[in-house]
């Protein structure tokens, strides 16, 4: 080739200047040149094996390993592998292994050599030779295994960990086991590793914890946490060794994890018995109930409490909550009986003398007083209750004025506006820059709201937008935004407005129907007025009280879909959540609108909430 380019009757030199030439376009000359300047060797060995021209690789990789055997090793062996010369991949593997005593991972390359070659029983040769020399400290464990568990041969990885947890049984690689039999899919053994791990060092229980939360995911409604298997594998161990009370405990965090409230009651009360905690641990979960509206087994926990006896350090807190409970499952129940909210009012009333002087009389004081005024008709009854704590000359001033704002919705209730507006406007003035304060001019702005004053309502409301408190800051920018919209266009003299100011009112005073019709009677007079979205938030709101589900969903759909940029839309969308969570039991729906309030309204005071909802819903761990 070389030769055919010179002229034969050429002049010497011209003779030899084109065989240099030549010399230099060819691969002898670019690579003499290469092998002079390491940097370009390592630069062109590199280009060539990224666009897989390994034979070209090769030239270069065999410079720099002949120079450099550890470094350039596995460079060179996947280069090789790649040409499919594999005599040289097993040659310079071979070279390794005598090198390098303790480093057995090398006979996993000799052993994928003769897999590709279709030599399975050198192949195998290859990898129980890795097994048997294995020196079983750490380091070679770990190096071994995770050459292993890259080829994906997974059985080979756990002998390896076994051979390790035998000459380090202070180490017994539960993790590592763990997360093999996770990448194999044998979600049963992985489970069961990671409760190994637990019983074997009580102390990592939040390791372990976080690890089956991640390695578990969310994939689903068994993903994380909540996969059944889990606690099956759980409740097995706990029948074998009762007295492991740490698996007593990781099962007691599942359950809550899972909302299975019941399922952590007998758990927890087990656990209290057996450890002697005088009801702490019942008391808790009553708390993380109540908060989650599971008013049921809230009632087990307080009833569980008092049944230890006056004696106990829950005794009279479980009796005080344990009522509340019970007011709040009757309140939000328009189908209670009358007998039943009349046994509720005897046990209110005398749980409100027998702590008339302790720290939890308030809120007894506060449901027993809302029982008669709101559902027992008993306004008068109320008012003189209240009346006397406030006029009492001990009581504390704060919890004074919470009753004077209470005794002012009452007054409303019965429609004597001027006698609440003088009690809201006391407590305004005896704390008019706290936050209590704050909330009692927010109520005299809703009663000028109520009677129609609708530039005074909007004064008071646009002076609250600044408020410390962020839900009244909220509210007061609502109240503002529903006056300034409905009046700049409307020419009727603010008629629409009123009338959606008095079925406010008469929601508040549980007058639902003629709310309604109110409502209804908006559209079919005004079909030009501004207040759609609040006509069907407001809508929502009564059918909820009624018990109502379905309408109320639709309602907050309706917000939704016409009305999803305008004032209620992201209140519409944390409310449908939580509908769907608490009343419809739909816990699928309720995550993806949790997380909608979080994708559509970033900026809505409900953003902490719903994504703290939606992770419980996910299958996070969530501190309660």
């Amino acid at each position: 080739m070389i030769v055919s380019l010179v002229n034969m009757n050429a002049k010497p030199f011209s003779i030899i200047k084109t065989l240099l030439l030549a010399y230099l376009l060819t691969g002898a000359g670019i690579f003499g040149f290469a092998q002079k300047n390491p940097k370009e060797t390592e630069r062109l060995a590199q280009q060539y094996f990224e666009q897989k021209e390994f034979e070209k690789a090769n030239l270069y990789f065999e410079t720099l390993y002949d120079k450099d055997p550890e470094q350039w090793y596995i460079n060179y062996y996947h280069s090789l592998l790649g040409a499919k010369e594999y005599s040289k991949a097993e040659k310079i593997t071979k070279k390794q292994i005598k090198q390098n005593r303790n480093n057995v991972y090398f006979y996993v390359y000799l052993g994928k050599i003769y897999k590709l070659q279709e030599d399975p029983k050198k192949e195998k040769e290859a990898y129980e030779k890795a097994l048997k020399e294995l020196s079983p400290y750490p380091p070679n464990v770990q190096n071994l295994a995770g050459e292993f568990t890259d080829e994906q041969l997974y059985s080979y990885a756990l002998q390896t960990y076994n051979k390790g947890r035998k000459a380090t049984p202070d180490y017994p690689y539960f993790y590592e086991r763990a997360e093999v039999f996770k990448l194999s899919n044998d979600i049963n053994s992985m489970i069961n590793e990671y409760l190994d791990a637990l019983e074997f060092r009580e102390s990592d229980i939040q390791t372990v914890q976080m690890q089956l939360q991640n390695s578990l995911g969310y994939d689903d409604e068994e993903g994380g946490i909540k996969n059944p298997i889990l606690k099956q594998e759980l409740q097995k161990r706990i029948l074998k060794n009762p007295d492991k009370i740490i698996l007593s405990e990781f099962l007691n965090f599942i359950l809550l994890q899972q909302k299975d409230f019941d399922g952590a009651f007998i758990q927890s009360k087990s656990l209290d018995k057996r450890l002697k905690e005088q009801g702490q641990r019942i008391y808790d979960l009553a708390r993380i109930c109540v908060s989650n509206q599971q008013w049921e087994t809230a009632h087990r926990c307080y009833n569980y409490l008092i049944e230890k006896g006056s004696g106990n350090v829950y005794y009279d807190i479980a009796i005080a909550e344990g009522l509340i409970v019970e007011y709040l499952t009757l309140s939000q129940n328009p189908l209670a009986s009358k007998e039943d909210l009349l046994l509720l009012e005897q046990k209110l009333e005398k749980a409100n003398q027998k702590y008339r002087e302790r720290f939890v009389n308030q809120t007894l004081l506060k449901n027993l007083v809302m029982l008669k005024a709101y559902h027992l008709n008993k306004t008068d009854e109320a008012i003189s209750l209240l009346d006397e704590y406030i006029k009492q000359s001990g009581a504390d001033p704060m919890q004074r004025a919470e009753n004077k704002i209470l005794l002012g919705d009452i007054y409303l209730l019965k429609g004597e506006i001027w006698e609440a507006s003088l009690l809201y406007s006391q407590v305004e003035k005896d704390y008019k820059y706290e936050a209590i304060g704050q909330e009692a001019k927010f109520r005299n702005a809703k009663l000028s709201f109520y009677a129609g004053e609708f530039t005074w309502a909007k004064a008071q409301a646009d002076v609250l937008k600044g408020a410390t408190t962020k839900l009244i800051a909220n509210d007061a920018l609502d109240l503002s935004l529903i006056i300034s919209d409905a009046i700049a266009v409307d020419s009727t003299q603010g008629a629409p407005l009123s009338l959606f100011a008095n079925a406010e009112l008469m929601t508040l005073q549980h007058r639902y129907d003629e709310a309604l019709q109110t409502l209804d009677l908006i559209n079919s007079t005004f079909s030009q007025n501004t207040l759609g979205d609040d006509i069907y938030f407001k809508k929502a709101q009564i059918y909820a009280a009624q018990i109502k589900w379905t309408d109320a969903e639709e309602m907050y759909k309706n917000v939704l879909q016409y009305y999803p940029e305008e004032l209620y839309g992201d209140d519409a969308q944390f409310k449908l959540a939580e509908l769907y969570e608490y009343k419809l039991k739909d816990k699928e729906k309720a995550r993806q609108a949790y997380e909608d309030v979080l994708l559509k309204y970033p900026g809505s005071i409900y953003t902490v909430e719903a994504r703290k909802r939606f992770r419980e819903l996910r299958g996070d761990q969530i501190k309660n």
